[in-house]
């Protein structure tokens, strides 16, 4: 047990949000690229833009499960660096970046033949083609965006992160340009941009090139600010260590289904808000897209979180863990407080601000309540799922969010919206149930394990 004072809530909670604003910027912006490839590509036509949203879809069901378990290098990193074992962070760095490799290029082979098996088993629809060429191209994204977060492990361990804002706006701001450049082509373009004006319009295939591109832009600053970090001194390349890639697959499994678990409910959620109208569907992704805004917040808090959490499991001392763990709660859950009375003063000038159709509105402004209450559960859950994940406990958080969402939530959420008939409002009522107890679930977890002693994971 170290015998370095315990720092008081004032120090601690800034340190929490020196890491956790860049952290959430970072989070924020790996949103956004699909949210531009959707906004660019509207303007091309109903079909593109059906053919981008299913696209993204598929993208972002095997990429969240492949971000989240990548996310089980962060307590090994921050552990390590706890510990003030530079050199064997460094390590973990690049087996983490071998992982990142076979795993992206794994999970890339079903986005590329999957859409190309489809007719093959009697299922055609027009925007297929256009679906084909997206997921071709953005596959080969997925290992630069799984490289990034490796790379994002690293510099927020070593107490970095503000570099993750750089990649992240200059890779947003590229994705941006070349969007509009490859989907509608350079023909319009000023003279004075020359080689450009000969730039074919590639429509959707030129969307997900852009995007493709910006991704390695993001992942070469991150990976150039690496080698600028505390610990490349003295450690060039390390060969693949079978031990410790397992090590970081066995941590990250666990959180990649915790991932999946908690983005599928969502999902499924939309997809009962269709069967009960389109005017549900659309209601839902409006305040889904509000929730997730703030969200992005919550898990910067928790990476946060789990950081420091991390330095003092490395150091073995367990009272700053608990201080820190508990400080990130705390500061998660004021945040989402603010953000949900903001979303119930405000609901119907948000609507307003979406350009909400008016058949949609009378929808989208109870939901945005229901929203505002789940926000304290909501950040919670977010944050108590990276504060456990810096103490090293992964399993935990899966089985919550497993019977939380899908032996509560779905349960109430499916009596409410189709029992009582209380529609896609009575569902979203049901996933409020299902946060608020996984937010219990990790709350309780954390406060008893750090009752005890944490001890730092071998490795």
């Amino acid at each position: 047990m170290t015998s370095e004072p315990l720092p008081s809530r004032r120090e601690e909670l800034q340190q929490l949000w020196k890491l956790a604003l860049p952290i959430a910027i970072a989070q924020a912006g790996q949103h956004l690229m699909g949210f531009v490839d959707t906004a660019v590509v509207s303007r091309a036509g109903t079909q593109a833009l059906a053919a981008v949203g299913l696209s993204s879809s598929i993208f972002f069901a095997l990429s969240s499960f492949a971000m989240g378990l990548m996310m089980g290098l962060d307590p090994l990193v921050s552990q390590a660096i706890g510990a003030r074992n530079l050199s064997r962070a460094r390590v973990l760095f690049w087996q983490g970046s071998y992982l990142a490799l076979i795993v992206g290029t794994v999970l890339a082979v079903p986005l590329v033949v999957g859409p190309r098996l489809l007719p093959l088993v009697g299922v055609s629809f027009p925007e297929l083609p256009e679906v084909r060429d997206y997921l071709t191209w953005r596959a080969f994204s997925l290992p630069l965006v799984l490289l990034f977060i490796t790379a994002r492990a690293y510099l927020q361990g070593v107490g970095r992160p503000q570099v993750l804002v750089v990649s992240t706006v200059v890779a947003n701001v590229f994705n941006l340009a070349a969007n509009v450049l490859f989907v509608f082509g350079g023909e319009g373009l000023p003279a004075f941009l020359g080689p450009l004006r000969a730039m074919p319009a590639l429509g959707v295939k030129g969307s997900a090139l852009a995007t493709l591109l910006a991704t390695l832009v993001q992942w070469a600053i991150a990976a150039w600010a690496v080698r600028m970090a505390p610990g490349a001194e003295g450690l060039g390349w390390v060969r693949p260590v079978r031990a410790d890639i397992l090590q970081a697959l066995r941590v990250g499994v666990p959180i990649g289904l915790h991932v999946a678990a908690e983005v599928g409910v969502f999902s499924l959620a939309g997809v009962l808000a269709r069967w009960v109208s389109p005017e549900s569907m659309s209601a839902h992704q409006i305040a889904i897209s509000y929730g997730s805004l703030s969200f992005a917040m919550a898990l910067g808090i928790g990476n946060a979180g789990s950081v420091r959490v991390g330095w003092a499991v490395g150091a073995r001392d367990t009272p700053r863990a608990r201080r820190s763990g508990m400080m990130a709660f705390a500061s998660g859950a004021a945040f989402m407080a603010l953000s949900g009375l903001v979303y119930a003063l405000f609901a119907p000038q948000l609507a307003d601000l979406m350009g909400t159709p008016p058949e949609v509105r009378p929808l989208v402004v109870p939901l945005l309540m229901v929203c505002a209450v789940f926000q304290l559960s909501d950040g919670v859950q977010g944050v108590g799922a990276g504060v456990l994940r810096g103490a090293g406990e992964t399993r935990f958080t899966f089985l919550a969010n497993v019977v939380g969402h899908y032996a509560v939530g779905l349960p109430v959420a499916l009596v409410l919206g189709f029992g009582l008939k209380l529609g896609v409002v009575g569902i979203w009522w049901g996933l409020c149930a299902g946060l608020t107890f996984v937010g219990l679930a990790l709350l309780w977890r954390f406060e008893r394990q750090s009752a005890g002693t944490l001890r730092p994971m071998e490795g």
